[in-house]
């Protein structure tokens, strides 16, 4: 009886471990002008996707194909160059779309800014639309800026299952093959949901044992990286505080932590690359996550309008340093 005590004592304890139990307080976001446009950019996006094209997968494979052309196309107006890196499952053709803010120093490092343009049969607004915004975003955003290093955007294809984990993932087939090339990546910064935010009190959950160290609100951004990219993930970490208000936390854990290595930063570790995701916490937040209802109105826009701002002075602190 002793035991069972015990252990119903543990179970609890850990469970209590789930929920934040740092007290942060609401916030509102105040959006400049150029907040205003971008917040304006990434609805008109999500809502394109989610509502035009719908479901993003292999099963629907039209639907796929759109969305690859609309990200090229995007692109293209931003003035561009654009890569579609294709490559064959069956017999059918994927795409991983790429475009650079360099074509001339080929010797730069790069800094790769990534996101999957697929859904999990669903509409995909947080996941992964709003990360395929911020893409978007931060390349009209970054377009003029002068950066010592190549900052390159990819939209990837087939995240999601069946292909999450495996060769077929576009992100690994990418990565691999830069890896061959011997492409100088100095970073891969994933965006992986990024719209969902809550401000009511234990509304953020987190992975057993971490909770008593993060916040108890939903109303933050957060970077994941594991052991080799902690430099990198700090530093991003300073650069971002230095100049948004918007909170943001960040974890570094194994790789091999089930919820850590969850999106396409792992194709990039697996290559050896220094990677990190920047995400919403996607599951331990969002109550829509894979679901019918994660649509676009579920979204905070002016609070990822706020973020995204403050990821493209991180972005460009990052790119610029010796």
């Amino acid at each position: 009886m002793q035991f069972l005590i015990k252990l119903l004592v543990i179970l609890l304890f850990i469970k209590c471990t789930t929920f934040g139990w740092r007290f942060s307080g609401p916030w509102t976001a105040k959006l400049s002008v150029q907040e205003q446009l971008t917040a304006q950019n990434l609805k008109e996006i999500v809502t394109y996707f989610t509502e035009t094209i719908g479901e993003r997968h292999y099963a629907l494979y039209a639907n796929l194909d759109k969305t690859a052309h609309y990200i090229t196309q995007r692109f293209q107006q931003l003035g561009y160059d654009v890569e579609p890196m294709a490559y064959t499952i069956g017999n059918r053709i994927y795409r991983n779309i790429i475009a650079q803010t360099s074509q001339g120093n080929a010797s730069r490092p790069i800094v790769l800014i990534g996101a999957h343009y697929d859904s999990c049969f669903n509409p995909g607004a947080d996941d992964n639309a709003s990360g395929i915004a911020g893409l978007l975003e931060l390349a009209r955003l970054l377009k003029n800026s002068d950066l010592r290093s190549n900052v390159r955007f990819v939209g990837f294809v087939n995240e999601e299952p069946p292909f999450f984990l495996t060769e077929s993932m576009g992100s690994r087939v990418y990565a691999k093959a830069a890896r061959q090339k011997g492409e100088r990546i100095k970073t891969a910064i994933i965006l992986e949901m990024l719209g969902y935010y809550s401000d009511g009190l234990f509304s953020q959950r987190y992975l057993p044992l971490l909770g008593p160290f993060y916040p108890n609100r939903a109303n933050f951004i957060a970077l994941v990286g594991n052991f080799p990219s902690s430099s990198l993930v700090q530093r991003f970490h300073n650069y971002f505080r230095t100049h948004s208000y918007f909170p943001m936390a960040h974890l570094i854990a194994p790789s091999s932590l089930p919820g850590v290595y969850f999106s396409d930063h792992w194709s990039f570790w697996k290559q050896g690359y220094p990677a990190f995701m920047v995400t919403d916490t996607a599951y331990l937040r969002n109550p829509h996550y894979h679901r019918p209802s994660d649509l676009s109105h579920t979204l905070d826009y002016a609070r990822m309008a706020v973020m995204i701002h403050g990821l493209k002075e991180a972005i460009i602190e990052l790119a610029n340093e010796n």
